[in-house]
């Protein structure tokens, strides 16, 4: 009498602990999903402000009176255009972004122009940050396409996609721009 009372308790306990284990898995998996959204939502924040410091350093250049007229004017419309662009539209904050990127590549085509710039403290300080601030566009921008990559290969899986496990997040979205700085003031931010 006592083999079927002691079969009945191992498969309930085997069903138990299945279940266990299952719970432990949703829950592990939706944990991870919303620790990847809330890195994405900081990496997308700090791309913003790196953009927003880079326009802005663009502006101060393009207004110290240190460049050609035109040339000012073309990198002042450019980065005025960067700043003020909606960041709820991604795909037009991407394009008036890499603008600003082929503005400054214009606006440092000739090596003349960061030379005559490293020549006066204050040229030279305006270039240091435009080199960092470029430098750090590009890495936040790398961060958060990582970020992104990984929160796609997390979404992708049937366990998320059948149990809804994401909610009603958005599908990750990279950022694509032109961010290559010019080659003149690339190395600036280590001079």
């Amino acid at each position: 009498m006592t083999s079927p009372n002691i079969s009945v308790v191992v498969v309930v306990a085997a069903v138990l602990a299945g279940v266990m284990v299952l719970g432990w898995y949703l829950t592990f998996s939706a944990t991870r999903l919303d620790r990847l959204h809330a890195r994405l939502e900081g990496a997308r924040s700090a791309l913003d402000a790196q953009l927003v410091r880079r326009a802005s350093v663009a502006l101060q250049i393009a207004g110290s009176g240190r460049l050609d007229p035109a040339t000012s004017l073309l990198l002042a419309d450019a980065a005025h255009e960067a700043r003020e662009v909606d960041g709820s539209d991604q795909t037009s904050r991407e394009v008036t972004e890499s603008n600003l990127t082929g503005a400054l590549q214009a606006a440092f085509a000739e090596p003349s122009v960061a030379g005559d710039l490293r020549q006066d403290p204050v040229g030279r300080e305006l270039l240091h940050e435009l080199s960092a601030a470029g430098l750090r566009v590009q890495l936040a921008r790398r961060f958060l396409n990582d970020v992104v990559r990984a929160a796609r290969v997390v979404r992708r899986k049937r366990v998320v996609r059948y149990l809804r496990l994401a909610g009603h997040a958005e599908w990750p979205a990279t950022f694509e721009m032109s961010d290559t700085p010019p080659d003149t003031v690339a190395g600036a931010a280590f001079i």
